[in-house]
């Protein structure tokens, strides 16, 4: 049976704000979308009538779903990792899937973690085991060994396996790339350049070379999949983009010649702007923490700022992610990251764009839109989210549809 959403506003994902609009569906696809009166209803179609707001299902691109993101550094974090098995992570990692569904966000881009627990999720919702957003997870990050996601934080006769991917050298990475592949992963995920916190000038080190950049791109390509980086400064980033990086994850300190290179090449900015303010905000209140840590956080909150800007205005792909997982919980920060773009300088529209359309582009996910083809994944907003873009970080103001169903 088809089913009729009746709005007094319909946020199309393109860009258009339809007054007294309409979409028409039927099981997990859109077969209509405009004004209702040009619509209609057909015969033996089931109305929903709404006196707020239509949009597309709302994506994070940048989340990882194995971690609760509960306000704990990374030592005990990874030490709470240490004592749970792949099955219990999973099991966790389904309960934050649900609560991110039921804010909305009906797409996520796991973006790392342990034992392909992800990719295991993935495949359980697909198969329609338990109920959560579409998900397309990289399995292990691939880093260099001793890097960003290998951390030297246990002693000597104490090794985890299959937490992160240590690699070394051109073929190591290609094999990293190729073993994620195997595994099931939907895209690599890569710590080019990292945070350097050891100047008071220079906030960023490389960690991969330009060759074992270039030989897990190369491969993941070959192979029909993107590759996300983790990376800062620019040197880091146009290293990353010369040798075939799709998405710049964080990203702090882009300058304008960077920002030019990026353009050229077509790639995609994933700010993260909501792990950089909230880690900051944890790190500054801090008492314990070292100086040297807490002036890497100034800056970069600085910065961000300035470097959200250059990009904006050059027209590059902006995709809403927001880190989540760490020191970040599910479900309740995800639309922060929307909210933080129009402090950047979006408008609301354009914020929500960046979460939906660009976002599912990105994840080659056939939703983003509301338009004939696409997938009925869609949200009924309590309120205009274009006069006061706050109201999507509230779930109890919203009905969500993953395929047309309701969630409940």
């Amino acid at each position: 049976m088809r089913t009729l959403i009746r709005a007094d506003l319909v946020i199309d994902g393109k860009g258009n704000a339809l007054e007294k609009g309409a979409v028409l569906f039927e099981g997990d696809n859109i077969f209509a979308c405009g004004r209702a009166a040009d619509i209609g209803a057909p015969d033996g179609t089931e109305i929903i009538e709404s006196k707020g707001t239509l949009l597309p299902g709302l994506c994070d691109v940048h989340v990882h779903l194995h971690s609760p993101g509960t306000p704990s550094e990374n030592g005990e974090h990874r030490a709470a990792m240490a004592r749970m098995s792949y099955a219990e992570i999973a099991l966790a990692a389904s309960s934050y899937a649900m609560s991110t569904l039921k804010a909305g966000f009906t797409s996520v881009r796991d973006c790392a973690a342990p034992g392909g627990v992800i990719i295991d999720l993935r495949n359980a919702i697909n198969k329609g085991y338990v109920t959560g957003p579409r998900i397309k997870a990289c399995g292990l990050g691939l880093t260099v060994t001793g890097g960003h996601m290998d951390p030297p934080v246990w002693a000597d006769y104490i090794h985890l396996d299959n937490f992160a991917a240590a690699c070394n050298g051109v073929d190591g990475f290609r094999q990293g790339a190729r073993e994620q592949l195997k595994r099931g992963a939907d895209f690599i995920k890569l710590n080019t350049w990292v945070s350097y916190h050891d100047s008071p000038d220079r906030f960023w080190r490389q960690e991969m070379t330009e060759p074992e950049i270039a030989s897990a791109c190369d491969e993941a390509h070959a192979q029909g999949v993107h590759v996300a980086a983790h990376v800062y400064g620019p040197e880091g980033v146009a290293a990353s983009v010369r040798n075939g990086v799709d998405s710049i994850e964080h990203g702090h300190w882009i300058d304008e010649p960077t920002v030019e290179l990026m353009a050229k090449h077509g790639t995609t900015f994933v700010p993260t702007l909501t792990v950089n303010d909230r880690h900051a905000s944890l790190a500054l209140a801090n008492p314990d923490l070292a100086e040297r840590y807490k002036r890497w956080h100034r800056r970069s909150s600085e910065d961000k700022w300035a470097t959200l800007e250059r990009v904006r205005k050059a027209g590059i792909r902006v995709c809403s992610g927001t880190d989540v997982g760490f020191q970040i919980e599910h479900g309740k920060w995800n639309a922060h990251e929307i909210v933080l773009l129009v402090k950047g300088g979006f408008t609301p529209m354009e914020a929500i764009i960046c979460a939906t359309a660009n976002s599912t582009d990105l994840m080659g996910i056939n939703a983003g839109r509301l338009e004939a083809g696409r997938l009925a994944d869609m949200i009924i907003l309590d309120g205009n989210p274009l006069d006061d873009v706050t109201l999507l970080e509230k779930p109890e103001l919203m009905r969500v549809f993953k395929g047309g169903v309701e969630i409940h």
